[in-house]
């Protein structure tokens, strides 16, 4: 298709000041709807843990199941760019694991690229994978899978030196290789501040209007998660309440015998055949 979205796209995107727009996806229906809606970039997030698996967190993810779901959503996929995420322990125990998981993401999902979070010390692993040929997308800021060393789900960045690390983490990864850069959880002006000084195209996620361009969970944006959505998220639409609202009319009409009904929803049997059944 002309209008693929490819790496070189992206930062043509913000070279000319147009915003790239990026989801999760964990499925192919979920997947087919949003790339037809003209999205940029799909993530198959290890969020899936926490969204829609019921993990707690995105910890107990595991390479199987990211590999489940990117190849389910790589079937609905054919404009946009697919982003596999590596999931915990799927990247930092060895450069040798990191890049064969990181193959898989690519030769088994059908994925365009991965991500993996991490600043300056991750350098190393992200320059192996680009050199072997493997796109990939850093995260810094906030990074779910450092939770809890980080002290929780907390914003990253508003003190001078956690800011000057994040300042020269985006220029490390940069540097090592990483086309893309994911901030999350990030003071916008620091946030404004680090997309200024990369080439590469920065997304934000809880980081201000000042990125190059937004990702955020599907389930958030579409009103289907669990529990209370971060601040820096937006409800586009209820899904969870159009749910409930169908699986009740659907109970109603059940135990009521509105449904189904002869004409509308059942199959005919000839009189001939009936009869010589009876």
């Amino acid at each position: 298709m002309d209008d693929k979205v490819t790496i070189p796209k992206l930062r043509a995107m913000k070279e000319s000041g147009e915003r790239i727009a990026m989801l999760t996806a964990y499925d192919w229906p979920t997947a087919l709807l949003l790339d037809r809606a003209g999205i940029d970039v799909l993530l198959v997030g290890d969020s899936v843990g926490n969204n829609i698996l019921g993990y707690e967190s995105t910890i107990p993810v595991t390479m199987e199941e990211m590999i489940h779901h990117t190849k389910a959503v790589r079937r609905g996929v054919k404009r946009a760019l697919l982003i596999g995420d590596m999931p915990f322990l799927s990247y930092q125990v060895s450069a040798e694991q990191a890049l064969a998981n990181a193959g898989r993401f690519l030769k088994e999902g059908g994925a365009d690229a991965v991500k993996l979070e991490g600043g300056a010390e991750m350098a190393d692993i992200i320059n192996l994978l680009v050199r072997r040929g493997i796109p990939v997308m850093g995260h810094i800021g906030l990074t779910p899978q450092r939770a809890a060393q980080l002290g929780g789900l907390k914003v990253q960045g508003r003190d001078e030196e956690t800011a000057q690390k994040l300042l020269n983490d985006a220029k490390i990864l940069e540097e090592a290789g990483v086309f893309s850069l994911v901030l999350e959880a990030v003071p916008w002006a620091l946030a404004k501040l680090i997309t200024e000084r990369v080439k590469i195209p920065t997304i934000g996620i809880g980081a201000g209007p000042y990125c190059d361009g937004q990702v955020l969970v599907v389930t958030d944006m579409i009103g289907l998660s669990v529990g209370i959505s971060p601040k820096f998220s937006k409800r586009y639409t209820n899904v969870a309440a159009e749910i409930e609202r169908a699986a009740k009319e659907f109970i109603s009409e059940v135990k009521s015998g509105k449904f189904p009904t002869i004409e509308e929803h059942s199959f005919k049997i000839s009189e001939e055949v009936l009869k010589k059944l009876q």
